[in-house]
């Protein structure tokens, strides 16, 4: 099962995330979100915490 772990204000942004990501190993899905022009940010469920150590350093 896949899980929202953040929301991008722009594609720019949400395609950046999804190569650091996926540079540090992680599955990484982006997708439009429903709501505006914002694009979630999805890993599979297993990977959550393993990604929430890494995710601080990517948004700086």
């Amino acid at each position: 099962m896949w899980t929202v772990i953040y929301i991008a204000p722009s594609a720019k942004i949400a395609e950046r995330i999804q190569q650091r990501l996926t540079d540090e190993g992680f599955l990484v899905k982006v997708r439009e979100a429903k709501v505006s022009k914002q694009y979630e940010i999805l890993v599979p469920e297993s990977e959550v915490h393993e990604v929430q150590e890494v995710f601080g350093t990517i948004l700086r």
